[in-house]
């Protein structure tokens, strides 16, 4: 599938310079700015989602699903610390992923990631002046499937940018919830973390993602979750993926909890990371 027949390129310009892709650049950038979240309504057009649609139940049964619990850094218990930390808070988690691998050349999802004016585009209105598509051959562009009382619950991101495009919701349920600036590559910030858990909704933000909408996200410093669904309609999600450093990929330990597997570079780059925030 070409990316030029799916992106309502009339809506959003992005492959034109000129007034219109400035105007669309600007509201976004103010977005992120102000929310570490962006949402560009209908970024696909509505006759091109079932094609999309389409390849995630081509390749769903080849998803890793991993039902057990986490805490919000994908981390293991620390008994050293107190029992309210939150790196000691565990939650239900009930979702899966399909690797990046199992989307191949013909692969709609991979033409749009990889399309030359897409990424340019993301990285302007993030304002970074490095930036790279990620290079974890498992998780650069995947497909994020949940199920009937499945979600994700809180947790950050490993990725500095994460960019979504919603496919297909579930009948119910599926709402986006995040904590906006609530971490820094400084501050982890516990307390704001403790707040966000204990559901102090003045810290927290809903969205309803529609299919076709493409989400900018700066989740390795947001807090968020996907709240459980209901009914027999799978939720789908693609999730494209970019870092400000080359050669990125994810640690073992997380790569193995979301993909089941690890590869050899992710042991040979481990700890290639310009922050020191927990996972």
């Amino acid at each position: 599938m070409n990316p030029v027949d799916c992106i309502d390129l009339i809506r959003y310009p992005i492959n034109q310079a000129g007034p219109d892709r400035a105007r669309i650049i600007e509201s976004t950038k103010q977005a992120i700015t102000e929310d570490g979240c962006a949402v560009l309504k209908g970024f696909i057009r509505a006759e091109a989602i079932a094609a999309l649609v389409a390849e995630c139940d081509r390749v769903a049964p080849f998803a890793h699903r991993n039902f057990g619990h986490t805490n919000v850094y994908f981390s293991k218990d620390q008994p050293e610390l107190p029992t309210d930390h939150p790196a000691r808070q565990f939650y239900p988690r009930s979702n899966a992923f399909v690797p990046a691998d199992n989307l191949k050349d013909d692969s709609g999802l991979r033409a749009i990631y990889e399309w030359e004016p897409f990424a340019p585009f993301i990285q302007e209105v993030l304002s970074e002046r490095l930036f790279y598509r990620y290079a974890d051959p498992l998780a650069d562009v995947v497909v994020n499937l949940a199920e009937a009382g499945g979600g994700f619950p809180w947790h950050f991101d490993t990725n500095n940018y994460t960019v979504t495009l919603a496919l297909q919701n579930a009948q119910e349920g599926g709402v986006f919830e995040y904590s906006p600036h609530l971490r820094t590559s400084t501050d982890e910030n516990y307390a704001g973390v403790s707040a966000v858990l204990n559901n102090d909704r003045r810290l927290i933000k809903s969205l309803n993602l529609e299919p076709g909408d493409l989400q900018i996200f700066k989740g390795r410093y947001a807090l968020h979750r996907v709240t459980p669904l209901i009914g027999p309609r799978t939720r789908y999600v693609a999730i494209f993926s970019f870092a400000d450093i080359p050669n990125m990929v994810g640690s073992p330990e997380r790569t193995r909890q979301l993909y089941g597997r690890v590869l050899p570079v992710h042991l040979e780059r481990a700890g290639r990371r310009n922050d020191q925030l927990k996972d």
